[in-house]
């Protein structure tokens, strides 16, 4: 399961991952990503919270890119990743190498507190 919402004042689109993501839901993230990013200016950052998530599946990958892609295409700052257990991490940091411009800060934290810290400051 995923929940994706956008933070107008704060710049910020916020992507939650919980239970077992399988391909579909990821499909479905990616589509809702690209009506999301659209309502934010270049400039905006990134909230990726995998506290909930139980697994990923690897089929999942491809999805991810695009959800990658385009935020870089529409102008992505920043990425922050809360990565509490990183066997549960599919690859997000090799992705971003492949995906993101250079130049967008990437920051990946083990709590949510943590990467609240990260985004006010």
């Amino acid at each position: 399961m995923f929940e994706a919402k956008i933070d107008k004042s704060a710049n910020l689109l916020t992507v939650s991952f919980s239970g077992n993501v399988d391909p579909g839901e990821t499909k479905r993230l990616a589509a809702e990503v690209e009506r999301l990013a659209a309502e934010l200016p270049p400039g905006f950052r990134l909230l990726t919270d995998l506290t909930s998530l139980e697994a990923m599946d690897l089929a999942c990958v491809p999805h991810i890119r695009r959800v990658m892609d385009l935020c870089n295409k529409q102008g992505i700052a920043m990425v922050v990743r809360v990565i509490p257990d990183p066997h549960k991490d599919i690859g997000f940091n090799i992705l971003s190498l492949f995906h993101y411009r250079r130049g967008v800060r990437i920051v990946t934290c083990e709590t949510l507190s943590e990467a609240r810290k990260i985004l006010s400051g």
